[in-house]
């Protein structure tokens, strides 16, 4: 099938789908006008690489895993034990990742409580907050 319906199929776009090529993700052939040919196994090769970047592998990672993943119709499963090693070191960093941004929510949450606890429930100092939320910008973040 050709690039427009492979994209439909699979609900990722063309231009994502050029990119995991150029990743070596996916191998269509080509035909001989050029334009590129997908087959029907590489649906589910898709579908794989999508479930393993939503678990937190980058490209690369994916890449060097996929030669030794088979797709059982529910998950990519890995066929050679020899995969261990680099599933273990993805975990160990994904969970590094997790108490670190629960870390961050903590402290904020501790900012919040002692802000609130300060203001006593919401009495401003005037000249300390007259620059709150000017420099918000995207996100809200502001100046921190």
């Amino acid at each position: 099938m050709r690039m427009g319906e492979f994209s439909r199929r699979t609900g990722v776009s063309q231009r994502l789908l050029r990119y995991y090529e150029e990743q070596g993700l996916l191998r269509p052939t080509r035909r001989p006008s050029g334009y590129r040919e997908f087959a029907e196994e590489d649906v589910a090769t898709v579908r794989g690489i999508r479930m393993l970047l939503a678990a937190g592998l980058g490209t690369a990672t994916i890449a060097e895993l996929m030669p030794c993943m088979v797709d059982d119709g529910k998950i990519l499963a890995p066929v050679c034990s020899g995969m261990l090693p680099d599933l273990h070191r993805e975990r160990d960093r994904i969970n590094e990742a997790v108490a670190d941004l629960l870390t961050a929510r903590d402290t904020l949450d501790a900012v919040i409580a002692a802000t609130a606890t300060e203001t006593g429930g919401g009495e401003d100092v005037p000249d300390a907050c007259e620059t709150v939320g000017a420099g918000s910008g995207a996100g809200g973040r502001g100046g921190l």
